[in-house]
């Protein structure tokens, strides 16, 4: 244990090059729905929310940012797709660059995980499906309120090939807007993860079926981005394994090395690598198969080429121990980022952390449960009982 300002040396504090991008620590911000966004906008608490987690050399992955006005599910959630939205969203980049942080932009549609509520004329959310979420699971309304999924519309052929380009000018937007790349969220049921997973895509189409069908729309979209922003700048998240909005696969192994085996050949026929894959680890939401899940997150781990992000319930220990095995570069945390802001340097310091309260996780309050957390007052020594708190 160190002592002073000196730093115990462990796996994920150690530097990592990222493409062209040269990290200082393996920490990773998760990106967390914070529905702090009135109107859409990023505002001044995202400044100042994204810029009091920002570190040198330190990698921040946006909340989940809408590429549409067909996208959202959530109230107070961002896009990226005006561009007043893009104007906005360059207060905060400028921001987190200005203490030499590097941050991606997640791009997020989220299908059928919606509500008429939140789409233009009332009209049906849209999906690879026509089957609705069940009722386990509610929407949350613009007005708190709770209620039950309602069936989506499927999309077309057409409407498909629409999205993709709508993808690919939201990354452009991303770029413009001062990210250094976009994460595309292909996990946790949302839009992509509607035509991956074999429990809610029943087409019979080019998009359903095969786990090649079923990956089309997935590598359609990533093929768009690369080709508009350059693969350096493009990343995609995947959860093959999370059962969240009914998002189970038959065979989750399967899925998730055959996104990994065309992501591989993608990467091979292009000469260049995506900047990461992103795996949510299945203890987030659950696993479906056997087992906890981990040895599935290890395999894609094994499998891909490139860099590799997990996330998922880590601690300091369990991240550390992550990272130096071998089953991840780098460890993306949401909740204990979400109630220390300057978790990286309390993991410099194995100190203590603020406990955080998932009251205030997504209301609308600029300050309380946003950017109130308080930070170390002072540098000094802790003992080990004082290890990271779990998630």
């Amino acid at each position: 244990m160190a002592s002073g300002d000196s730093v115990e040396e462990i796996a994920l504090l150690a530097p990592y090059k990222m493409g062209k991008l040269q990290l200082s620590h393996r920490v990773v911000l998760a990106p967390l729905t914070r529905c702090r966004a009135l109107n859409g906008l990023p505002n001044h608490a995202h400044v100042e929310y994204y810029s009091q987690r920002a570190t040198p050399g330190g990698l921040l992955i946006t909340e989940g940012t809408h590429i549409s006005s067909t996208a959202g599910g959530f109230p107070n959630v961002p896009g990226i797709y005006t561009e007043e939205q893009v104007q906005a969203w360059k207060k905060v980049t400028e921001a987190v660059h200005a203490k030499g942080a590097i941050i991606f932009c997640q791009l997020w549609h989220v299908g059928r995980a919606s509500h008429p509520a939140y789409q233009p004329g009332g009209a049906a959310p849209i999906s690879s499906t026509n089957k609705p979420i069940s009722s386990k699971w509610k929407v949350i309304l613009p007005d708190g309120t709770e209620t039950d999924y309602l069936p989506p519309k499927s999309l077309s052929t057409s409407e498909i090939l629409e999205l993709v380009e709508i993808y690919k000018q939201t990354a452009l937007n991303a770029i413009r807007a001062g990210f250094d790349g976009v994460e595309l969220h292909g996990a946790h049921g949302y839009l992509l993860d509607q035509f991956l997973k074999d429990s809610i895509n029943d087409r019979t189409d080019e998009y359903g079926g095969s786990i090649e069908n079923r990956c089309r729309f997935l590598m359609q979209v990533v093929n768009a981005v690369v080709s508009a922003v350059g693969a350096e700048k493009t990343a995609l998240r995947i959860s093959p394994a999370i059962d969240f909005n009914d998002a189970m696969d038959s065979d989750p192994l399967s899925l998730g090395l055959g996104i990994v085996e065309r992501l591989n050949k993608f990467q091979g026929a292009i000469g260049a690598k995506l900047a990461y894959l992103h795996v949510t680890q299945p203890r987030l939401h659950g696993a479906v198969g056997k087992g906890d899940g981990s040895e599935l997150v290890r395999e894609l781990r094994r499998a891909y080429q490139g860099t590799f992000i997990t996330s998922g319930g880590f601690t300091r220990d369990s991240g550390n121990e992550a990272v130096a095995q071998g089953d991840a570069d780098l460890i993306a945390y949401g909740r204990l980022f979400i109630s220390n802001p300057d978790l990286v340097k309390r993991f410099k310091l194995n100190a203590p952390l603020n406990e955080y309260n998932r009251d205030t996780f997504y209301t609308p309050d600029p300050v309380v449960g946003y950017t109130d957390y308080p930070f170390l007052s002072h540098e000094h020594s802790y003992s080990a009982a004082a290890a990271a708190v779990p998630t």
